[in-house]
């Protein structure tokens, strides 16, 4: 027998095996799995009813809530294209999105009521404008999203006829390229991200997930279908905020934390961390930007009956590729090895294959030193960028998906970040790899955030920066953040400046924009990375 491989079942499957039990908890609502599933078919009841077909796109400009979660499930129900908006992003960059997606429908928080009337009259495509909430502006469809719920019946919806390589999500992703990148997820990609993820993580229906990264995020790391499958509890925190998050840990017995590294150094440091009970956590995953062993060994003091470990993945991906746990035939290596390994993104997990190869395309010397570019081939790879095919092909050359980072492998198949091609800085001929240079800096007690840009330089052409945000309470001069990196990086690596701000700028996963901060240093000057 073969059924087609889709998300949608998990839903389905929790309702069946889990259907008493809490499965969404979202502010002061809370579902059990069977009225989660209800919700979710009467979404896609009401989707059918405004007439969305297979393929139309469906897109959400929302913070995280029960309603984008259920659009996970509800939305490719019925062969739509599930499409979240990054809430960050200026009106020009939505308009330039939803005229390349061209969705017919757009859910809407009301908080974004002003972007949205600005876009309204600029996209061609858009049909239906939906208000999640109240209050709802006078130009919106006359029903707000639960009162299109209310009208419309459950019904157990058939997924037989779905096409599993049909496209059930698309994420826009920035890349290099003068426009974002539309990464087309299919259901089969999906369906069995799902199942290698919740493998890999040893998830049970006894783990609560806290949604931190927002779920526009690549379905916030695979979340939404890992955790339905695992029939584990999805807690959502609206946007990040670290004594919320704190809170929520506490009350709801969160066992499951995915963060990016500036959101793990924002929790450690708010200062009521010590008022909460934070026993439950046993795992906590850093991933979307370098881990380093000094933040891994600060999760480790402050939650001590976590593991703390690095991750690794890309929207194209979607996205978990590799983790760093610990294989047990290691664990008797030193509590240093083994620290400095959880602090890599690790080896790959079942159903995906990574290599870090040369320019030639052969695999890089597996000695830990050698750089090459990540590269991977999976299930769960994309099916390609949305209008796009010259930049597809780009991407698929030779058969693998190129991710565009470097990285080294060593012969335990631990692969480290140690930048993004793009972001490598040529100083004098030599490249010098910007995360190497964070990961030391981030060692010093004063340091909170940092980042490590090229910036222009009449010797060398162009040379690596540290713009740095220090801890509360803690003071440091350049020279002594200089003399650090002296004593762990060669002379050429060492940053050539150090830049104190009150604090980096971040996009709507918390990663630091460098993009950003590189734009008032190149001016006027030509420059390779854009």
């Amino acid at each position: 027998m073969l059924l087609p491989l889709t998300p949608v079942r998990f839903k389905s499957h929790a309702a069946r095996i889990y259907g008493r039990k809490t499965g969404v908890v979202c502010g002061n609502q809370r579902f059990s799995y069977k009225e989660f599933d209800q919700r979710c078919d009467r979404l896609s009841g009401a989707l059918l009813r405004l007439g969305m077909k297979g393929g139309d796109r469906v897109a959400y400009l929302s913070f995280n809530c029960h309603r984008l979660l259920e659009a996970y499930f509800a939305v490719p129900q019925v062969s739509a294209i599930l499409l979240p908006l990054n809430i960050r992003l200026s009106p020009e960059e939505l308009a330039w999105i939803l005229n390349d997606a061209t969705p017919r429908l757009l859910f809407f928080d009301p908080e974004f009521t002003p972007i949205v009337e600005s876009l309204k009259t600029c996209i061609r495509s858009m049909e239906h404008l939906i208000c999640l909430r109240e209050p709802r502006p006078a130009w919106a469809h006359p029903s707000t999203y639960e009162e299109l719920l209310e009208i419309s019946t459950p019904r157990l919806m058939d997924y037989t006829g779905i096409d599993e390589n049909s496209v059930a999500e698309l994420f826009y992703t920035s890349g290099t390229t003068a426009h974002p990148k539309g990464v087309m997820l299919t259901h089969r990609n999906l369906y069995l991200h799902a199942f290698y993820a919740a493998r890999a993580l040893h998830l049970q229906d006894e783990d609560t997930v806290l949604y931190i990264v927002p779920l526009f995020h690549v379905n916030s790391w695979g979340s939404p279908h890992t955790y339905t499958l695992s029939g584990g509890r999805h807690v959502i925190l609206p946007k990040f905020d670290p004594q919320a998050a704190l809170r929520l840990i506490e009350e709801e017995c969160v066992t499951r934390l995915q963060m990016v590294p500036s959101m793990a150094m924002a929790l450690m440091h708010c200062a009521d961390f010590h008022k909460y009970d934070l026993s439950s956590v046993r795992e906590i995953m850093i991933g979307g930007a370098p881990a380093s062993t000094a933040l891994i060994r600060q999760l480790d003091e402050k939650f001590p009956g976590a593991a703390a470990l690095g991750g690794y993945g890309l929207t194209e991906t979607s996205p978990i590729a590799t983790i760093a746990y610990p294989k047990d035939h290691l664990k008797g290596a030193s509590d240093e090895i083994n620290l400095r390994r959880r602090a890599t993104a690790g080896t790959a997990i079942a159903g995906a294959e990574v290599r870090v190869v040369d320019a030639a395309g052969n695999d890089v010397n597996p000695d830990g030193h050698a750089v090459g570019e990540v590269v991977v081939r999976s299930d769960t790879v994309m099916a390609g960028y949305w209008n796009q095919p010259e930049e597809t092909d780009r991407a698929f050359e030779g058969g693998w998906f190129h991710t565009g980072d470097l990285a080294t492998i060593d012969e335990e198949a631990y692969t480290l970040i140690v930048d993004r091609i793009k972001d490598m800085v040529l100083s004098g001929g030599e490249n010098v790899a910007t995360a190497e240079i964070e990961r030391v800096i981030y060692e010093h007690p004063a340091v909170l955030e940092c980042a490590v840009i090229a910036v222009p330089d009449e010797k060398w052409g162009e040379a690596p920066k540290a713009l740095i945000a220090l801890r509360s309470g803690h003071s440091t001069t350049e020279e002594e953040i200089l003399n650090h990196c002296r004593r762990h990086l060669a002379g050429f690596k060492v940053p050539k400046s150090v830049e104190f701000r009150e604090s980096l700028p971040k996009g709507g996963t918390g990663k630091i924009l460098k993009r950003l901060l590189r734009e008032s240093y190149w001016a006027g000057h030509a420059r390779r990375v854009h």
